[in-house]
């Protein structure tokens, strides 16, 4: 299974992130390039705890967050459509698509020296070090997929 906290899998994401451009075109979803962008930047930087982040799990996590993080950790990458939380998005529709790409590269690159104990998914509840590689992961291809990447 890969992880962000393997070299060669950060460099593949990298390669990956640093391929998109203005012509990218959304294969499904209602994110266009900048807001892929942007979610997957402001993503990584909860996930690595930029800006000390205030964690906490919903409620509906806790019934069913171990049983979707079971699931969302098999060799299936994810699925199509899946709803991105409010906190994860932008209603803005333009703006600096290199920049964007750079700050996420940079993110990606971060995970080498990753350490955040405290860190809570918000449905999935706490995780692992292992699991939080993985999710990481899964989480930039899924996006990167999207955009045919």
């Amino acid at each position: 299974m890969k992880t962000v906290f393997d070299q060669s899998t950060r460099d593949e994401l990298i390669a990956r992130i640093n391929s998109l451009d203005e012509t990218s075109m959304a294969q499904w979803g209602k994110m266009n390039l900048y807001q892929m962008l942007k979610h997957c930047t402001i993503w990584d930087e909860w996930m690595l705890g930029v800006n000390n982040p205030v964690y906490e799990q919903s409620w509906l996590g806790k019934i069913f967050g171990k049983m979707a993080l079971k699931s969302s950790l098999s060799d299936k990458p994810l699925k199509r459509n899946m709803p991105a939380g409010a906190g994860f998005t932008t209603k803005q529709s333009h703006g600096d698509i290199y920049l964007q790409k750079k700050k996420w590269m940079e993110l990606i690159a971060a995970y080498a020296h990753y350490s955040n104990p405290n860190f809570i998914h918000d449905f999935f509840g706490k995780m692992n070090k292992d699991q939080i590689g993985i999710f990481a992961y899964k989480h930039s291809d899924h996006h990167l997929r999207q955009f045919g990447v």
